[in-house]
């Protein structure tokens, strides 16, 4: 099976994941303001005005190999309202981080957030042969930590003193990773949450 992260459209019932351009930087800005996320002190979210810096540095990134960024559109608005990635691509060792990743507030812990993580799973196990999928967050960022948890993710470790954040403070990491033979339960459980009656 080839390892190959060329851009690729992702659709479900819920959201489209397009390959990040140029295109998509109004409707970003727009996105961001719901919810102030650039606010956020745990995260790092470009603000309305960085908003094209940001999305060139991910296709710099993606034309270097090392990131392949997606803009993520509402179907039911036709609205674009985040944007994720596959980063820290290593396709030698077969294996990616999902991450990057910010969803307007009118949409997180929504069907819309949890089709994404399976349309980005779905094709990184059974298409790009992946053997784990990472997932990193600020050790802080407790409502992210949940997300990946309810992903059904296990905790590898915490990388202590890992980053340093624009205001000077030091970023624990804490480190989440589904590996191949979990797939299988992982995605009958996203599959579940997304059909169960509301």
């Amino acid at each position: 099976m080839a390892f190959d992260v060329t851009p690729v459209t992702l659709a479900g019932r819920h959201a489209r994941l397009e390959p990040l351009s140029l295109d998509h930087v109004p409707a970003l800005a727009e996105a961001v303001q719901d919810g102030r996320l650039w606010e956020l002190w745990y995260t790092q979210v470009a603000p309305p005005e960085h908003m094209q810096a940001e999305v060139e540095r991910r296709l710099g990134l993606q034309a270097r190999g090392s990131m392949l960024p997606f803009a993520v559109r509402r179907l039911s608005d036709d609205r674009v309202v985040g944007m994720t990635t596959y980063m820290h691509i290593e396709a030698a060792h077969r294996r990616l981080e999902i991450g990057s990743t910010w969803y307007a507030a009118s949409v997180q812990r929504s069907a819309l957030n949890t089709e994404c993580k399976r349309l980005l799973l779905g094709h990184a196990f059974e298409t790009l042969g992946c053997i784990a999928v990472e997932f990193r967050t600020h050790f802080m960022n407790h409502a992210s930590r949940r997300a990946i948890e309810r992903l059904g993710a296990k905790l590898d470790g915490v990388l202590r003193s890992h980053q340093v954040m624009p205001d000077g403070t030091l970023r624990d990491t804490a480190v989440y990773s589904i590996v191949a033979a979990e797939w299988p339960t992982v995605k009958r459980h996203l599959t579940w949450q997304l059909e169960r009656p509301r």
